[in-house]
């Protein structure tokens, strides 16, 4: 009796180890992502056909015809808007290098500019205007 010995190269890639790092990597990044989430104020922002998405910040100013103009979710009158600016931590101001400002399409030009100088009296220079995207 003759005996064959025949090895058979088995090629091939374990793909459920991979599969199971990717997963965990999808859970962990889902998990520790932040969303910043504007506060549920009724606006009806002005539209543009050259609009574009603008990267979130940490610090978004709000401004409504009747001069009230929120900090994140905190509503100020336009008075105490730079006090509330101030009293924000050193440390805060520093690491935000720019701000954005959502506005009503009826917020006049004039508070607008009002709020603007009173964001570069406090050292914020970079300002975003966030508009919404005109369907053609």
């Amino acid at each position: 009796m003759r005996f064959e010995r025949r090895l058979k190269v088995i090629s091939g890639a374990d793909l459920i180890p991979m599969i199971d790092v990717v997963f965990q990597l999808v859970i962990f990044f889902m998990l520790s992502s932040t969303f910043i989430q504007t506060p549920g104020i009724a606006l009806q922002m002005p539209e543009s056909t050259s609009a574009e998405p603008v990267v979130m910040t940490r610090l978004v100013v709000t401004i409504l015809p009747d001069e009230t103009v929120y900090l994140n979710d905190m509503a100020y009158r336009l008075g105490e808007f730079d006090g509330a600016l101030k009293a924000l931590p050193k440390d805060v101001k520093e690491e935000l290098s720019s701000v954005v400002i959502e506005g009503d399409m009826k917020v006049s030009y004039d508070l607008m500019i009002r709020v603007l100088d009173i964001l570069r009296h406090n050292g914020f220079s970079g300002v975003n205007l966030r508009l919404r995207e005109a369907n053609e």
